[in-house]
Formats: structure tokens, sequence, C-alpha cells
């Protein structure tokens, strides 16, 4: 006699994104594992007296979505202090610090005043925030703004007087009159990641309250970009204690590269939860910067090309030290130049395509490296939502100008054969969203179709974690991890954006029933 299932989904539209294409009705989970698709009727034949029987009541399930390339501390943050990335305008930023200001109100020179997500290139001043709005926040505390890309932060005469001597060879930006505007970029913006990093106790609430966000926006898995961060070790105290709803893949920072080798770490070690992933390092910075490495100058500064965070030299070196230890490598790189320099690097190695070597972001690939990602079998790791800046009037045509077009070409990449991982950077985590602008954009180079737009944040991202054989379909001995939907994307694809995610399951456990 068949073992009854601990839960079976039924009366749903299931589509497995295996190719070609398959729906069922029906889905039996049994130990965490798929064990039966089929019709309502086949699949029920495995509820016993003690199954959760589920009915979908006709709403749309397909595997889980993994963030391919997230910080989920930093997602924390956004809930936990200011969140800007909802700002219109400079000064509705500056009102969203001075609430925060108010609401965590202590002593003068005491807690920082912390805000996350600003995009300036949305506002009608189309400017960064400086000392002197920050200064209107408090003149006491430490006042901090990351932008999005967390390449830029600004900040208030109190932090710039506090470290004058850390940032005096840093990166800061300075007027007309000689004096620091408060803006910061790359080196500079590693000193504010010190001063503000959150403790272990810190640490366990933004990433408590970032599994909960996760989990709503219908997320199973992530792959968390980890420095120095007591991260890897929340969760792995999580997982212990059974408290972990999201399958993690830490991607731990270069820096980290000497003590992962001592501890005898490689890349897939660890628990059905808890995974080691790639080493990753930088090369250039951000479009939102004017850092990101190009081989032509920028259409708003032409005397601008960009900077390297990592240099090419240094980039061979952590590729070859990192490939030999039998590790993955992800290299973030957003401009042509940096893209074209981590290609070569990965060419270098014994088996780039084995190995699954990454390129986070791939923001403005030539045709030509597009065509090498394919050849090499690189995965191309990138964030559909960074779309939003490619209309008319966006960050792209600023700083591009007719380039603007020539960026985030997913269908020229997947048309060559290249392997395309999707996540959100916390820009923001929400894979809706993503899929909405990869599907709906007007450039044809950019355009996915709705199937290929969802397996690329799921098939695609269990690929670059080598978790395509438990994750990323829907099939019989894979892993039950699902999102359900309210509605069908295929069905709604001007709207995707809109559909509210129904549940999400995650080794067969619903973690979200927002139903």
């Amino acid at each position: 006699m068949t073992e009854a299932a601990d839960t079976v989904f039924i009366d749903g539209e299931i589509h497995t994104l295996t190719t070609p294409d398959e729906t069922y009705e029906a889905v039996a989970v049994r130990d965490g594992e798929i064990v039966r698709l089929g019709s309502t009727y086949d699949v029920e034949f495995l509820a016993g007296t003690e199954t959760d029987v589920i009915d979908l009541e006709g709403r749309v399930l397909f595997p889980g979505f993994i963030d391919a390339h997230t910080h989920l501390t930093t997602v924390g943050k956004y809930l936990v202090h200011a969140d800007l990335s909802a700002a219109d305008d400079l000064d509705s930023a500056v009102a969203a610090l001075r609430e925060r200001a108010e609401e965590t109100d202590t002593p003068a020179d005491s807690a920082w005043v912390r805000g996350y997500g600003y995009d300036e290139s949305r506002w009608p001043e189309d400017r960064y925030l400086d000392r002197e709005d920050l200064d209107a926040v408090s003149e006491q505390r430490p006042v901090v703004a990351f932008r999005e890309d967390m390449h830029v932060a600004s900040v208030n005469s109190v932090v710039l007087d506090r470290y004058e001597k850390e940032m005096a060879e840093a990166n800061v930006h300075y007027g007309d009159d000689g004096e620091p505007t408060g803006v910061l970029v790359e080196g500079a913006v590693d000193v504010l990641y010190d001063a503000v990093a959150p403790d272990a106790e810190e640490t366990g609430r933004l990433v408590a309250a970032a599994q909960a966000h996760a989990n709503e926006k219908g997320v199973t898995g992530v792959h968390d970009m980890v420095r120095g961060s007591y991260a890897p070790e929340i969760y792995r105290d999580m997982d212990l204690a059974g408290e972990l709803s999201l399958r993690v893949r830490l991607n731990y920072w270069a820096d980290h590269l000497d003590a992962l080798i001592e501890t005898g770490l490689r890349t897939n070690h660890g628990s059905e939860m808890v995974r080691t992933g790639a080493i990753k390092t930088y090369t250039d910075g951000s479009f939102g910067g004017r850092t990101a490495k190009l081989s032509e100058p920028y259409h708003d500064d032409t005397d601008e090309y960009g900077s390297w965070v990592v240099d090419p030299d240094e980039l061979n070196e952590i590729v070859q030290k990192a490939d030999d230890a039998g590790f993955q490598i992800t290299a973030h790189a957003i401009g042509d130049e940096a893209i074209d320099e981590v290609l070569d690097a990965f060419e270098q190695t014994e088996d780039p395509g084995g190995m699954r070597h990454r390129v986070e972001h791939v923001e403005l690939a030539s045709e030509e490296a597009i065509q090498r990602f394919a050849d090499m079998g690189v995965v191309a790791s990138v964030q559909p939502n960074f779309l939003k800046w490619a209309k008319d009037g966006g960050l792209y045509e600023s700083r591009l100008g007719a380039r603007r077009a020539e960026t985030n070409r997913y269908a020229l990449l997947d048309g060559a054969g290249a392997p395309l991982a999707f996540g959100s950077d916390c820009m923001p985590m929400d894979p809706l969203l993503g899929v909405h602008h990869a599907v709906n954009t007007e450039v044809d180079a950019q355009r996915l179709a709705v199937t290929e737009a969802l397996r690329a944040y799921t098939l695609g991202a269990a690929y670059a974690g080598f978790d395509e054989a438990r994750l990323g379909t829907v099939e019989t001995q894979k892993l039950a991890d699902f999102t359900v939907l309210e509605q069908s994307p295929w069905d709604h694809e001007d709207e995707i954006e809109d559909i509210d995610v129904a549940m999400t399951v995650v080794d067969g456990d619903v973690v979200y029933d927002g139903r």
C-alpha cells in the first residue's frame, strides 16, 4: 500500500517550469519531497487521515523563487531603519530620516540615524542628499543615508567631523568651496559600513525581519553576499533550531578566502538549508556613482570612465587562488570594461563552466561578451528590477545616453545559451517586480517571455547554486519549495507586479499564507 502524503495541494494550476512547460492540477508532498503530480482525482488517493489537504481554489503554483543576489541583513535594515526607497523627492527622504530620529530620540551624540535605499535619479531634484540636508535631520547625532546601490552614501557634519581622519584619503566629494559635501563613494562608504556594523543580537533581528519579508514575497531561497557579518553564524543557529524558512547559500567576500581555506570549507559544503557558495569580489562600482568601469566616457561626464574597486591584477590573483582551492567565484561587474576583465580572468581557469563561475549584474555587456558567457558557460547573475532605470529620462539615459538600450540584454543572453539567474540585490527584494520589468520592457534585446523570466528566478537561480537537481522545477523527487500566486502571470502580463503572493511553501511547510 502506498504511504500517505503529509500534504496535498489540489484544484490548482501547477506549472512545473520544465521544458516543455507542463501543468497539473495537484501535487503531493511527503517528507519535504514531491511524490506525485497529476489531477486532483489522482493525487487525492495519497490523502490519508492525517494528511493536510490544501485547496488552491484555482491559484497558480510553481517552483519557489530563489533570489540569486541579495544582502539579507540589508533587507532587514530597510525594515528596521528608515526606508528611503519610497521617497519621491529629496524632502520626503529627509522627512523619513527626521521621523526615524524622533522615533529613536536619545541623548545627543548617541545613536546613529540611518536610512537605506534612496534613488535620486527618480527625484525632480536629481541630486544626492548632502551634508546640509542631513544636518537638518540632526546636528547632534550622526546621520547616514545609503543610496540603494550601497556604493554611495550621504552623511551629516557630525559624521564628517567624527571620521575626518579615516576619510582623509577615501572617496569623498568636495564642493567648489573645497569643503566636503557629505557625499561619499566606494572606499569612504566602507568606513561607514564598519561604523554601523550590527552586532550578533541586532543581526539576528535583521535576519528574522528579512526572512519574514522574503517569504511574503514568495522567496524560498537566497544567495546572500556576506562580508564581515554575523549572518553566517545566525543562519546556522537558526538552522539547528529549525527556525529557517529560507534556503541560504553563502557567497563570502574574497577577504574571507584564507579563513575559508584554513577551515576546509568548499563550495557546496553545508546542510539542506545552509550551504557555502562562491567567493565574491568586486571589480568596478556603479552607474549611480559614475564608478562603473566603461570603455567609453560617461554621457553626463565626458572626463569620467569609472574606476576600479579591485583592479584586474588583483582580480586575477583572487580568481586563481579561489579556483585552485575548489571555490566557485562570483565577481561584481557592471561596466563593459569590467565585464570583459572578469571573463578574461575566468578564461584562465581550468573549467569556468563546470565551476559555474558567475558575474553579478552584467549591466552593460557587449555582444561579444554575451557570446563569451554562452561559450564559457559563465553564469550571468542579473537583476531585472534594474530595468526601472532603462526608461525614458532614467538613470541609464543620464549616464549612458543612447547606450541605455544596450543594458541588461537578457533576451540576447538567453538566446545565446548563457546560464541566466535572476536576483534582486534588494532593490527591492520582490521577484514579481523583477519579472514584470523583464516581461514588459520595450527593448527587444531585454525582454523575456513570462516562462523564461520565471525560470531565471527559479531554475536559473538554482543552477547558479548547483541546486538544479533538487530545486527550481516542480518534479517528483525534488524538494517541495513552492510559490503560489492569486493570479496567473501568463494571463496578466501587464500587471505581474500587482499580483499577490497567496502562499510560500518551503520543504513542504507553508511558511507564509496570505490567502
